[in-house]
């Protein structure tokens, strides 16, 4: 069982700011109409097979071909960064702008339709090397230098398109918050051992925790702070500022401010970091996502400050690119420039 030795922390202003309320109703604006096209019968494990029977709008900023976005897309970016040599944004969405030109490229492209947490993704014309694409996942990040680190894909609506990702460990492994639950992932899992718990980085990206607790019985870990009623009934929780640890080799760390009970999952020996909708990846470089902060802008820029000095070379969001540095130095110069451009604070010497 995790414990803690600090007191808990007081819980976070919540900003009522117009900014930040014009986002979360342009967020239920969108989502409604992407939440009536992901039905049983229309879920992407089904409309892998299936879309290209079905008439959804085509946006007209797909270019000519098989694969094409339709109106559904709620902006989540999953398909960009799976196969960025595919879709691309246009508009303030997703959309084809080169079909495929060879074998591995239209893996890349099925694998961000099986991934696509709305079906928003589909094909003009039967397309059964979908199945291939399925027998992927979890796809490893990198056999190299990642060992035994999956993406999990099969997004889920219900935490925004939010990657998971699962950890193939010696003292058992760990499922790094919630994909889809689909029977064809879960049979994969198994056949990489289950999974022993599941860490929850915060309440937004729990999605179908229930049902992988009862198909893995695995023990889910989240902090107090962002308990809900759908999330009461957790194994394990997490009290005050941490750090906890979980095994021998893995840190979890209190990282608030996206929400009061964000916590990132610190894996030693791979240098990898684990940061769910704290600190990510986009486009146009590092964000936390200021707009649909729900806690402290400045208390998770300050917990981005906690960042530096933890070795580490790897970032792993929950939405967005992942990050690889050059040395854990670099990192550090990486992460004291950004919450000095964002805070206004006095340049570290």
């Amino acid at each position: 069982m995790i414990a803690s030795f600090a007191p808990p922390l007081p819980k976070c202003l919540r900003p009522s700011s117009a900014s930040s309320i014009a986002a979360a109703a342009d967020a239920r604006r969108r989502l409604p109409g992407a939440r009536a096209s992901a039905s049983p019968s229309s879920s992407p494990a089904a409309s892998s097979s299936l879309s290209y029977g079905r008439r959804r709008r085509r946006r007209p900023q797909n270019v000519d071909g098989d694969f094409f976005v339709d109106t559904t897309c709620i902006d989540c970016d999953t398909c960009r960064w799976m196969a960025p040599q595919i879709f691309t944004r246009v508009d303030e969405m997703s959309a084809v702008f080169k079909q495929p030109a060879d074998k591995e490229e239209r893996l890349k492209a099925l694998q961000a339709l099986i991934s696509c947490p709305t079906s928003s993704i589909h094909t003009e014309k039967p397309a059964p090397d979908v199945l291939v694409a399925h027998e992927t996942f979890p796809i490893p990040i990198d056999e190299q230098k990642l060992l035994g680190v999956y993406h999990c894909g099969y997004h889920s609506e219900k935490s925004y398109g939010a990657s998971s990702y699962l950890i193939v460990h010696a003292e058992g492994n760990i499922l790094i918050d919630s994909p889809r639950y689909t029977e064809r992932l879960a049979r994969k899992i198994e056949m990489l051992g289950g999974a022993r718990s599941m860490f929850l980085t915060h309440k937004d990206d729990v999605a179908d925790h229930k049902k992988w607790r009862e198909r893995l019985g695995c023990d889910r870990i989240m902090h107090s702070e962002d308990l809900e009623d759908s999330t009461a009934e957790i194994e394990i929780r997490l009290e005050g500022r941490g750090p906890w640890n979980l095994g021998r080799d893995i840190e979890l760390i209190h990282t608030p401010g996206h929400t009061e009970g964000s916590v990132c999952l610190l894996y030693k020996p791979l240098e990898v970091i684990f940061t769910g909708d704290h600190l990510i990846m986009t486009p146009t470089g590092l964000s936390i996502m200021e707009r649909y902060n729900k806690c402290s802008v400045t208390a998770q820029l300050n917990s981005v400050e906690k960042l530096v000095d933890l070795d580490f070379r790897w970032i792993v969001p929950g939405h967005g690119r992942r990050i690889e540095f050059k040395s854990s130095l670099e990192k550090d110069l990486v992460l004291k420039e950004f919450v000095q451009q964002k805070s206004g604070k006095p340049a570290y010497i």
